[in-house]
């Protein structure tokens, strides 16, 4: 099943059948002349706004604010439970593309358009992250896209082989 998580199959078996077709994690990796690594996921907002999905320095990553969009489709509808699984399976995936895993992250920052709303978006996070237990910060925040519910942010220390293969660069 990919990058996807299974609860996402029972819940929404249309939205499974769409991510397997466009959702294609890891993404390329640009070596840049500064020691640094950057992954474009080719998102509009890369674009108009001059940045990239990550930035590689040492063992270190950061991830940029992260949405539930592919192309111009933003993924999970109306269900912020649905959008944050697929946000976490895009950042899953650009830590992939380093060689690292959700395990490597140690901190996430977490935007809701709606706080009344915060509890699903907590419950997808915590399943996804229980067990590695990141920093973490929730905040309200007016999301750029209208159709966006919920943005996530990710630091993440790269362990292991990943990490060794930025020692040997």
């Amino acid at each position: 099943m990919g990058l996807l998580d299974s609860r996402l199959a029972e819940r929404a078996p249309e939205l499974m059948k769409i991510c397997e077709l466009i959702f294609t994690p890891p993404y390329q990796v640009i070596e840049g002349q500064d020691g640094r690594s950057r992954v474009l996921s080719g998102t509009i907002w890369e674009e108009i706004a001059g940045y990239c999905r990550a930035v590689r320095c040492g063992d270190q990553v950061w991830i940029a604010g992260t949405t539930a969009v592919h192309g111009d489709v933003t993924i999970g509808g109306n269900d912020p439970w649905a959008q944050t699984h697929f946000i976490i399976d895009k950042i899953e995936g650009t830590l992939q593309s380093f060689g690292g895993s959700l395990a490597d992250v140690v901190r996430t920052r977490v935007y809701v358009q709606d706080l009344a709303r915060w509890e699903p978006v907590a419950r997808a996070h915590g399943e996804r992250f229980r067990g590695i237990l990141p920093a973490n910060t929730f905040v309200q925040a007016s999301l750029v896209g209208k159709d966006y519910l919920v943005e996530i942010d990710a630091d993440a220390i790269l362990a292991g082989e990943a990490a060794d293969l930025s020692s040997r660069a």
